[in-house]
Formats: structure tokens, C-alpha cells, sequence
């Protein structure tokens, strides 16, 4: 059975624009296959436009002088990125790295920022994505900086499965990569979820999770309750 066919109106920077918008967007998208571990940008590069993923995973990260890398998201089909500089005319400020072998759509700046002189919209709808995206970074700053770990962890897992719409779940990251975006590290994640595992909340299987008390697990990331 044939997978469906990815479509640019499935990227929610173009919901709602009409068929011929969607058309024009086709015509300036330049196709971009990537393998897994492969950098797409990187922090402080000049950004010559934007992307879309259309298949796998890439995850944003920022990394010290230390060597410790901090994810910022994790984006997926249908998701944009690096898209801010289309309107700075700026560097990238933060890296891209593919998690796993991937397909892009690449925009690049210039045609695109012509194609928004013509069609106003599409520039109000990437202002509208832009708005949630820092809506997003927020809330992940008070998360990392007023949190214990438990509660991140456990409004990263209420996340997914809203997201994945199951409460058996499957991990979009290697346990040291979740660390990383909790602001953690890997020896403290793994306590965490044993100790969550011991207390019934959660059952690990491999980078499968079962959501057993889902009431405990809202408790936990709002502060309520303590493993």
C-alpha cells in the first residue's frame, strides 16, 4: 500500500491559503534528502532561506563551549524551521540536525519573500506560526528554570500523548536527547523513570511508554504531587 503523497497545504505555515497560493509555493520548493546524524544549519551561518520537513525528524539545539547541547523542539512532517531569518535577512540562532533520515523542502529567502509581496496572507500566517513558536520557547524556559525534573518530564510525556493522541507512546528521541531537552542529564532521566515505573505512573518498554495513572502524571507536572 502506497504512503500518501506529502502536500504543502498539510504545513500549518500554509493552512488556509488557496489552491493557487499553494501552487505558486510549489514551484520556488527545492526537494532535499538528508541522512540521519546529518547538520542542515548550523548556529551563526548565514540563512539564505527556510525549510519544511516533509518526512522524518529534526531537532534544534543549541551548544556551549562546554560541549553540552541544549534541544530547543524537535520538529516533524508538516513542521517549518528556520524560518525567522526570512524576514531578519539574518544568521541561523540556533543548529538543525537530522535524527533520522529525512526529506526537505528548502525555500529560499529571496524567492519567497517575493512571493509574500504578492500574496499578503502568507505573510500573516507565518507571523501567526511565529507567535506560537515563542509561546512555545517560553514556556519551555519557565519549565527548565522553575521545575524539578519529575515535573518536566512528566509534561513532556502529557505532550506526547496529546500530540500522539494514545497513551502508549513511542519516544521521539534517544533517552540522552530527551535529557538534553529537559535541561537534564541521562543518568537523571533514567532514575526518573524508574522511579515512575516503580510507583506504577508509567510502564518502559525499549522507547515505548505506557501512561498508567494519567491523574498522578497531571499531578506530577503541576506541581502537585512528588514522586
Amino acid at each position: 500500500m502506497q504512503s500518501q503523497k506529502f502536500t504543502l497545504d498539510e504545513v500549518a505555515l500554509f493552512h488556509g491559503l488557496p489552491h493557487e497560493q499553494i501552487q505558486a509555493l510549489s514551484r520556488i520548493a527545492v526537494s532535499r534528502s538528508v541522512a540521519k546524524g546529518e547538520e542542515i544549519f548550523q548556529a551563526g551561518e548565514k540563512a539564505q532561506g527556510f525549510y519544511v520537513v516533509e518526512k522524518g525528524k529534526i531537532k534544534i539545539y543549541r551548544a556551549a563551549m562546554s560541549g553540552k547541547e541544549q534541544i530547543i523542539h524537535v520538529w516533524g512532517p508538516g513542521d517549518a524551521l528556520g524560518e525567522v531569518p526570512v524576514f531578519q535577512g539574518s544568521t541561523f540562532p540556533a543548529s538543525a540536525q537530522a535524527l533520522e533520515r529525512s526529506k526537505l523542502l528548502f525555500f529560499r529567502r529571496e524567492a519567497f519573500r517575493s512571493l509574500i509581496r504578492k500574496e499578503p496572507d502568507l505573510g500573516m500566517n507565518m507571523i501567526a506560526l511565529l507567535a506560537g513558536r515563542l509561546r512555545i520557547l517560553v514556556g519551555q524556559v519557565a519549565a527548565l528554570s522553575l521545575q524539578e525534573v519529575p515535573q518536566r518530564l512528566a509534561a513532556y510525556l502529557l505532550l506526547l500523548a496529546a500530540g500522539q493522541e494514545s497513551d502508549t507512546l513511542c519516544l521521539e528521541m534517544a533517552k540522552g536527547q530527551i535529557a538534553a531537552y529537559l535541561g537534564t542529564i541521562q543518568e537523571t532521566l533514567s532514575r526518573t523513570l524508574r522511579r515512575m515505573s516503580e510507583q506504577d505512573i508509567i510502564q518502559v518498554n525499549g522507547r515505548h511508554v505506557v501512561l498508567l495513572d494519567m491523574k498522578r502524571l497531571e499531578n506530577l507536572a503541576a506541581g502537585q504531587e512528588q514522586l
